[in-house]
């Protein structure tokens, strides 16, 4: 089953998910961890999320079919496909990255010539390395190009800018992921759940932080 195979989500359930997914992307965020929050001037209202909205109805999108498709391969590589869960690529986790980078907040701003540069880049490394597009590459060649920029201070001096554009990206990619029903799945998450009864933390979580 090809990516166009499966259906996009609807406008209204995407800037749901956006903002639902912002609240945990902040956790990943730590260098941003107990520092002052600088002032921001106004952007507008926010999304009223009992409309259903149609693409531009309240902010336009931002990828391409070229860079959506690079987004899709790039997301189904930093998260593929296991026994158990399918890949982000298969849950439309570049849609999701795509509404994010067109929001008109801020922090998403901030992101958005970043992760259009790092496409951009991804494609060229594809095209020199491998002469080929980034979605057509074979997944070893894929992994190959990631590999070089997945850890920032391992990178080479000249590939800061793509691993800076990696970081923030795989982060997007698992806080996309890891909002969806399936993503939740996977984590073995069973919040919001009724106990029949309710023991606590375990002893020796409780002896570790010096409370039992």
């Amino acid at each position: 089953m090809s990516l166009h195979d499966y259906p996009r989500p609807d406008r209204r359930t995407a800037i749901k998910w956006m903002l639902t997914a912002a609240a945990s992307l902040a956790l990943l965020d730590r260098k941003s961890l107990g520092a002052a929050m600088p002032p921001v001037k106004g952007y507008g209202f926010d999304v009223n999320l009992n409309r259903d909205y149609q693409p531009g109805d309240f902010w336009a999108l931002t990828f391409n079919d070229a860079q959506r498709r690079t987004a899709a391969a790039l997301c189904g590589t930093i998260i593929p496909a296991d026994d158990q869960s399918p890949s982000a690529a298969s849950l439309r986790v570049h849609d999701f990255i795509d509404e994010w980078i067109s929001a008109p907040y801020p922090d998403q701003q901030k992101d958005r010539p970043r992760i259009l540069d790092g496409l951009a880049w991804i494609e060229g490394e594809s095209q020199r390395r491998f002469a080929g597009k980034f979605a057509d590459l074979e997944e070893a060649q894929r992994e190959k190009i990631c590999a070089d920029i997945c850890h920032a201070p391992d990178a080479r001096a000249e590939l800061t800018q793509a691993a800076h554009f990696f970081e923030r990206f795989r982060d997007l990619t698992a806080g996309g992921f890891y909002t969806t029903p399936a993503g939740m799945k996977d984590l073995k998450y069973i919040g919001n759940m009724p106990l029949a009864e309710f023991k606590g933390p375990p002893l020796e979580v409780l002896k570790k932080i010096g409370l039992a």
